[in-house]
């Protein structure tokens, strides 16, 4: 079945998850690639977000679910509609009218923008159509279209958010260690956090609750590990400052 779009209105996606690993806060990008016919000269080379048109049939929220569905197979993770991009000189660099003329789109696109915040384990990359890569968001490739700017103000979104809201919870395993939650609260804040003022705080929260459980499969002495509830916070707590850096 076809579905008709609505040419001049899309959503772009922001995808974060959180590496433990490499201790990063990475946001999922797909190459945008465009060669010449007449002599295979590459002449867009870059990437970009997800993101598509809307069709008639869906709302906004729907159109971000199926792009992200599409992209990592993944539905019912934290999303947020944080703004709406519509500077008419948007997709008018050089690039962006040579990839539009290609693909045939309106250059006059207003595009809502979501960021998702899920567990990075939960993606495959392996064999996706769509060829995406993690990229750190301290260390971006070259960007299409304004989606340097989309992914900065996702950002700065996340970072105000994560101090009242426990949304950083969605970029975790279920179990994790007390040091996987502060490097994860310093890769989306920008700076580091005193380690035993940082503990004594989190400890005094109730809805993170220490499991009978520690790490397995680790070469060091295996840590302590917690996980988040969602119950017990909603029932205790309104929105305050979770943490003070």
């Amino acid at each position: 079945m076809m579905h008709q779009i609505i040419p001049n209105i899309s959503v772009d996606c922001v995808v974060f998850g959180f590496d433990v690993n490499t201790k990063s806060l990475n946001v999922l990008l797909i190459k945008r690639y465009l060669e010449s016919k007449e002599n295979q000269e590459p002449l867009v080379d870059d990437f970009v977000l997800t993101g598509y048109h809307t069709f008639e049939n869906e709302t906004i929220d729907e159109t971000a679910s199926r792009v992200l569905k599409e992209l990592t197979g993944l539905d019912n993770v934290y999303k947020k509609q944080f703004k709406v991009f519509g500077d008419p000189n948007r997709l008018m660099n050089e690039k962006d009218v040579i990839w539009a003329q290609n693909e045939n789109f309106n250059k006059r696109t207003i595009t809502i923008a979501y960021y998702f915040l899920l567990k990075t384990q939960e993606v495959h990359l392996e064999n996706n159509k769509h060829n995406p890569k993690w990229f750190s968001v301290n260390d971006l490739p070259e960007l299409g279209f304004d989606h340097k700017k989309i992914i900065n103000e996702a950002y700065a979104d996340l970072k105000e958010k994560a101090l009242y809201k426990p949304i950083i919870f969605e970029l975790l395993p279920d179990k994790f260690t007390f040091k996987e939650l502060q490097d994860t609260y310093e890769s989306i804040l920008g700076n580091g956090i005193d380690n035993r003022n940082f503990r004594r705080k989190l400890l005094t929260k109730k809805y993170i609750i220490e499991l009978d459980e520690k790490q397995v499969g680790v070469s060091k002495r295996p840590s302590q590990l917690f996980m988040f509830s969602k119950d017990i916070y909603q029932k205790t707590y309104k929105e305050t400052y979770l943490i003070t850096i």
